[in-house]
């Protein structure tokens, strides 16, 4: 259990919370949301003591351990992959050490005898002896092969340092768990793994996500950041979110009917105040107008963007043929004789290493052109494309009117600042630099660049990465209304969820066309023995 009491951090005349008191307790996995620059992961680093507190306290009974999610993907370079999980757990990696080191001891003594017996009960005491089986377990889970857990951390890739990462926080049963964006760098299968692990994990669990089909399988309650205060709900993400929009809209309407009845009220009151006969009945309605308040409905930080694709013209019969496609990259091939067709309204998601799907999607686009092989289009087909890779649109000092106008037919700038609006962008933002824009910025304003073009045929890899929930959520409604034909990949199981009809597996020298829906997919014995997670 964790517990805070009137907790409040300021940042100059900025209050992220104020006064917060929240308990955390066993048994129970909780979902921290909140727009971005909210205060989420702030919120992780005060209960994790890495943040300085204005006022007020976190507390934990003494002897419960605390485990949180690393964010320095360097710090164990020079540390064995297997070592840096069991240093998850500090006290049991320290007993080792100096079990270790009385043991080299060169000149042993009775004294050292003794200090190892006690050293070598506590060790047993907290598991030990089953420490690096245990760790391996929690590494292959994660696709860590066994081959690599004697590696140096530093030899591994960006991605498997985030899962070694992941199974350090996850190791050794820790009392309360932090958890900063668990998901991210995970492949579906090791995102299943962790919803699992969580859902059977028998103590406190607090993580931040914008997975919002994690979060809606692991979550028993949600902690949202908002209003400069951290709110406790029961239930997953999806009841929260449904419950909230009831809330405000049933408070809203409770609004509006008093401003009418006040309306009336004042009405009457101006027109017959002065009117002898009637200026007791005005009197009485003064008093009532008194009497009536309007519920205090404070400005959410939460915003959602308004998108919209909308197509041109209508698909035709023929979309896109792909004929015997081989594409290798850096030597390597990635796509080997590739061959498929996408009829109109399809939505294909891929599936496989993201290095090969993007160089099949920068085909798709025309940003690289086939080894071997021809795409073909349609005649009526008009493509839009959110790469993953789109730093390349910002390096210019072009304000956001001018950077977008460039992108427009239309140059008018009422025109390109409507797109922007929609996008979150109002005001004085809109003259920003394009170039300082935060990661979910630059994701937005790709996004008007794409509605710009009216396109029927729409290509996204990882659309909802730097996205909080609130886009997430838009983007998914946009492209579920979509009447177009589509092609995506994305990490966000939910999204992949709702919108795929059909599932293409790229997988090197080896692909797999699969006209089933996603949680069948999932389920397919072979696709788990070609990812490695079934025997043969």
């Amino acid at each position: 259990m964790i517990w805070t009491d009137q907790l409040s951090v300021t940042f100059g005349s900025r209050a992220l919370f104020e006064g917060v008191n929240i308990k955390f307790t066993p048994g129970n996995a909780y979902g921290l949301i909140g727009a971005n620059g909210a205060g989420k992961s702030t919120f992780l680093k005060c209960l994790s003591g890495e943040q300085d507190l204005t006022t007020g306290s976190v507390n934990m009974p003494p002897g419960l351990r605390l485990s949180t999610l690393g964010q320095d993907h360097f710090k164990y370079n020079d540390a064995k992959v297997l070592d840096t999980v069991v240093q998850g757990h500090e006290r049991l990696w320290n007993i080792g050490q100096e079990k270790d080191a009385v043991y080299a001891k060169p000149d042993f003594n009775d004294e050292d005898g003794l200090r190892a017996a006690e050293l070598e009960s506590e060790f047993a005491d907290l598991d030990g002896w089953e420490a690096e089986a245990q760790a391996s377990q929690l590494l292959e889970a994660l696709n860590i092969r066994t081959a690599d857990h004697q590696k140096l951390v530093g030899e591994l890739t960006d991605n498997e340092k985030v899962r070694v990462l992941l199974a350090q926080a996850l190791f050794g049963d820790p009392d309360v768990l932090l958890l900063d964006e668990p998901t991210n760098h995970l492949d579906v299968d090791s995102i299943l793994w962790l919803e699992d692990f969580l859902l059977h994990f028998k103590n406190t669990v607090i993580v931040v996500s914008h997975d919002r089909h994690f979060l809606d399988k692991v979550c028993t309650h949600i902690a949202d950041v908002d209003f400069q205060k951290v709110s406790l709900f029961r239930g997953n993400y999806t009841f929260w979110y449904e419950t909230s929009q009831m809330a405000l809209h049933q408070r809203s309407s409770a609004n509006k009917k008093k401003e009418d009845k006040m309306k009336e009220l004042k009405s009457f009151i101006d027109r017959f105040s002065a009117n002898a006969s009637k200026s007791k009945q005005a009197t009485s309605r003064k008093a009532l107008l008194e009497k009536i308040t309007l519920d205090d409905i404070k400005p959410s930080s939460r915003k959602y963007p308004y998108i919209v694709f909308k197509p041109e013209r209508e698909l035709g019969r023929d979309v896109l043929f792909v004929e015997n496609v081989t594409k290798s990259v850096n030597g390597q091939v990635v796509i080997k004789d590739l061959h498929f067709t996408v009829q109109k309204g399809e939505r294909v998601a891929l599936m496989g290493p993201s290095h090969i799907l993007t160089a099949f999607m920068n085909m798709l686009s025309g940003i690289e052109e086939p080894d071997q092989g021809e795409i073909r289009w349609g005649h009526s087909v008009n493509h839009g494309y959110m790469p993953k890779n789109h730093e390349t649109f910002f390096e210019t000092d072009k304000d956001l009117v001018d950077w977008l106008r460039q992108y427009s037919t239309n140059q008018d700038e009422s025109f390109v600042r409507g797109f922007l609006g929609r996008m979150l962008f109002n005001g004085d933002e809109v003259k920003k630099s394009a170039s300082v824009l935060s990661g979910g910025e630059k994701m937005r304003c790709m996004f008007s660049r794409i509605m710009l073009r009216d396109p029927n045929f729409i290509i996204l890899d990882n659309p909802t990465d730097h996205l909080d929930l609130e886009s997430i959520t838009a983007l998914n409604k946009a492209l579920d209304q979509f009447s177009g034909s589509m092609i995506f990949a994305s990490d966000d199981t939910e999204l992949v969820a709702s919108l795929s009809t059909r599932i293409l597996e790229l997988n090197g020298d080896t692909w797999h066309d699969l006209q089933v829906p996603f949680e069948e997919y999932l389920r397919d014995e072979s696709r788990l023995q070609r990812a490695g997670r079934l025997a043969a």
